[in-house]
């Protein structure tokens, strides 16, 4: 999963967010009730406002729930008792498929 958020960004709003994981915002709203990993700031008006480490908590929660079938309370079970691990892993992964995809772009190239 390759995420299409603008760099350096202090706070992401959930638009942006559900935008770029290519899911309705209401999944979002319930992640971030569901999971205690994440938590985001709000603005005056109530809005969430995400920052980068929340994004990288959302990645983790996608991955495991989305790619990897984990219910909801598999997923919070494997974040409590394995996290580093699991985001070391995920981070890893992560940085291959952006090789891959830096690769598959030179490829094509040729």
């Amino acid at each position: 999963m390759h995420l299409e958020l603008a760099p350096n960004k202090r706070y992401y709003s959930i638009g942006e967010i559900a935008k770029a994981f290519n899911v309705n915002a209401s999944l979002i709203r319930f992640w971030d009730k569901e999971f205690d990993i994440l938590k985001p700031k709000k603005n005056a008006k109530g809005n969430r406002m995400f920052t980068p480490e929340d994004v990288k908590n959302l990645q983790l929660i996608y991955h495991l729930v989305k790619e990897r079938g984990f219910t909801l309370d598999g997923a919070k079970t494997h974040l409590k008792e394995n996290q580093k691990k699991t985001l070391d892993k995920f981070e890893i992964i992560s940085k291959l498929e952006t090789i891959k995809a830096q690769l598959n772009t030179i490829k094509n190239q040729l």
